[in-house]
């Protein structure tokens, strides 16, 4: 059985630690202290978040810390199996349920999943993250693969998602989010690639070095080529996808080191780029999996 996008994510950000070392816990301990009364975690506002859940318990679990799974298991149970949520909440509900060791999520929530994503499912084949869109996104398709994995289902068509993918490739390796943009970005071009790699499709050999280029003087990865700076999300989400591409990462390694360590706060988060101040579990989630990467298969 294919490991889930999720799982992988997991491991990858797990392999921190060789790089991280004794500070390990310092990361550990910063998500510790976010962890919020009623078992969520907090968006950037300091207020609990499914979204933000996400990547508190991933990292945590991803770190070896563990984690309060009754109360956190408490938040999730209070939205149910997720009506009234949209696709994006209820994919971070589902992810939440299926990365929380030990705990069971409530029956009806694989039903509900499924039920959106086929409402979500597009002409094209592929999805968006809102009912009756015309065409699918990069996004969209990512989604919906990840939460097909994370209740134990499989995606129903899945050379109708790798064509409305293939439509969305610009030409040059990379992908656009939507058809609507004439341009590729690094999120959408990774997105694209672990969607194609889990679903045993070829991804264009062009699309590695694509997003190599995208790496910026700094070291880190920029959004798309005229991004003023370059930014944790996209070079977390570059290096995951070339790792799953089998590209050599060894002329990046170095730089891309150094951009991600010059993020670090004392409190053990990361921000999101140079100028961000705000402690977040998102970001320093991201700085797990690329510094899991730069660490390489045996750290």
């Amino acid at each position: 059985m294919t490991t889930s996008i999720s799982r992988e994510m997991i491991d990858a950000a797990g392999r921190a630690k060789a790089l991280l070392g004794a500070s390990a816990g310092a990361v550990a301990g910063f998500y510790a202290s976010r962890l919020c009364a009623n078992g969520g975690f907090p968006d950037r506002a300091g207020k609990s978040d499914l979204y933000y859940t996400v990547f508190g318990i991933q990292a945590s679990a991803a770190l070896g810390a563990a984690l309060p799974v009754d109360r956190v298991a408490a938040y999730l149970a209070s939205f149910g199996t997720g009506g009234g949520l949209d696709l994006l909440h209820l994919s971070c509900l589902a992810r939440c349920w299926a990365s929380l060791p030990g705990a069971r999520p409530p029956a009806g929530l694989r039903e509900e999943a499924l039920g959106r994503l086929a409402a979500c499912r597009t002409p094209d084949g592929g999805y968006a993250q809102q009912p009756g869109a015309p065409a699918g996104s990069a996004y969209g398709c990512f989604l919906a693969l990840g939460t097909y994995q994370d209740v134990g289902a499989d995606l129903p068509d899945p050379g109708g998602c790798a064509a409305c993918l293939e439509f969305l490739a610009v030409g040059d390796g990379s992908y656009a989010n939507d058809a609507a943009l004439l341009f590729g970005s690094v999120p959408a071009t990774a997105a694209a690639a672990t969607v194609l790699r889990h679903l045993h499709c070829p991804v264009p050999p062009e699309a590695a070095r694509w997003l190599i280029d995208q790496q910026a003087d700094d070291g880190g990865f920029l959004a798309v080529p005229v991004s003023p700076e370059s930014d944790l999300l996209s070079t977390a989400t570059a290096l995951h996808a070339l790792a799953l591409l089998g590209a050599d990462l060894s002329a990046v390694r170095g730089p891309c080191l150094r951009f991600v360590q010059s993020l670090r706060k004392p409190d053990g988060s990361f921000s999101g780029h140079l100028g961000d101040d705000v402690p977040d579990c998102e970001y320093t989630c991201y700085a797990l999996l690329a510094l899991g990467h730069l660490a390489g298969e045996d750290g």
